[in-house]
C-alpha cells in the first residue's frame, strides 16, 4: 500500500471556511488549483496568517520540515527568481545555514557523478 500524502487544498479550503472566511477572496486562486504545490502553501500560509501572534508565527517555523522534492523546489525558485541566499532565506523564513546545508546535500551530489 502507498504513502498517503494529506490533502492540503482540502485542509486549506476547510481552514479559510471555517475560521478566515475574509480571506477566501484573496486565496482563492490557489485553492481552484488542482494539486498545491509547497509555495502555493507558502502564499496560503502567509495570507492566513500574516498579522497573527508572532510568537504563534515563530513556534511553527521552528518545526517544520521538508522533503527532497521541497528543498530543490525551493531552490529552483532561488535560480528562478535570481536570489541569492539571504534573499531566499528572508523569503521562505529559513536560516542561510539551511540553505548551504540544502545545496551541499542536494545540489552538490545531484551535480557529481559517481
Amino acid at each position: 500500500m502507498g504513502k498517503l500524502k494529506p490533502d492540503y487544498k482540502r485542509i486549506y479550503t476547510d481552514l479559510i471556511n471555517t475560521k478566515y472566511p475574509d480571506k477566501l477572496r484573496l486565496c482563492r486562486s490557489l485553492l481552484h488549483k488542482d494539486k498545491l504545490t509547497i509555495l502555493d502553501m507558502f502564499k496560503l500560509n502567509h495570507i492566513i496568517w500574516e498579522g497573527e501572534d508572532q510568537n504563534m508565527w515563530q513556534f511553527s517555523q521552528k518545526h517544520k520540515s521538508y522533503n527532497k522534492e521541497t528543498v530543490m523546489e525551493i531552490l529552483d525558485y532561488q535560480v528562478k527568481n535570481k536570489l541569492n541566499n539571504t534573499e531566499l532565506a528572508s523569503h521562505f523564513k529559513l536560516s542561510r545555514n539551511t540553505l548551504a546545508r540544502w545545496k551541499k546535500l542536494f545540489v552538490l551530489h545531484e551535480n557529481s557523478s559517481y
